[in-house]
């Protein structure tokens, strides 16, 4: 999987250079700190030490920590839509607390598929992605609202609204309780169809210190939804409101 992400890094750079009379592209690297639920569902958080990578070639795509790939095939002025891949963190034994042990841990996975995207103006962008674990039987989607806010003094921040949903193999991996786990924990087996997985908002700003440094701050509420809100594992020993929190250094140019 990860010389599948290399490749098609590569595959963005060498496009690049067909684009080059469109904007010019940007690139952004740095460090910092992400607070994030220890488990999807967790009413537990973690800080986690992050790299932040955002590769924006327009005409082309984005490499990105916080959205992950994009390849643009359409070349369409307001129309983008191509190739979409994403990571998806999993679950250690640690990461379980006290519920280590009794519920299975999770490996992470890479996801890939596709993505379109419409602009309706130079603030607001609509769109929806699909992808398929690249190991393993889940899949995945997402519908979302960007849209871009005005700049309070150097300050670029956005907010995005979003929508994400699980087949039934994904929703079962994650929120699933088999007979054995529920004897461990004392609850019911829980096997849940697919179906709306989370609605959550995020904000995103980048708070300059330079003409090339500066902070990327991304505050993101979520709340689960359907099957995953009602499985006993989120019930009994977790939250359906989920907070991630990230902060991060970044040098661009």
């Amino acid at each position: 999987m990860r010389r599948w992400l290399i490749a098609v890094s590569v595959l963005m750079l060498a496009c690049s250079a067909a684009h080059a009379e469109d904007q010019a592209p940007t690139y952004a690297f740095g460090a910092g700190m992400q607070r994030m639920p220890t488990w999807q569902g967790s009413k537990d958080h973690r800080n986690q030490a992050i790299p932040y990578v955002d590769i924006d070639l327009p005409g082309t795509g984005e490499l990105s920590t916080t959205d992950g790939l994009t390849i643009d095939l359409l070349g369409d002025d307001r129309w983008h839509g191509g190739i979409y891949g994403n990571w998806l963190w999993g679950r250690t034994h640690d990461d379980l607390g006290h519920l280590g042990g009794k519920v299975a841990s999770l490996s992470p996975r890479f996801i890939g598929g596709g993505y379109l995207e419409y602009d309706i103006d130079k603030r607001l962008t609509v769109g929806a992605h699909v992808a398929h674990d690249l190991d393993g039987a889940g899949s995945y989607w997402g519908i979302y609202a960007d849209y871009q806010l005005p700049n309070v003094w150097y300050i670029e921040h956005s907010l995005e609204v979003l929508v994400e949903g699980m087949d039934g193999a994904a929703m079962r991996r994650f929120f699933g309780i088999t007979p054995t786990e529920a004897d461990n924990l004392g609850t019911r087996p829980w096997h849940p169809g697919g179906g709306r997985q989370q609605t959550s908002l995020g904000y995103d700003a980048f708070i300059p210190t330079s003409k090339r440094t500066g902070f990327a701050l991304g505050l993101t509420y979520g709340r689960l939804l359907g099957n995953a809100a009602a499985s006993p594992l989120v019930r009994r020993f977790g939250n359906r409101n989920q907070f991630t929190q990230t902060l991060a250094f970044v040098y661009h140019y």
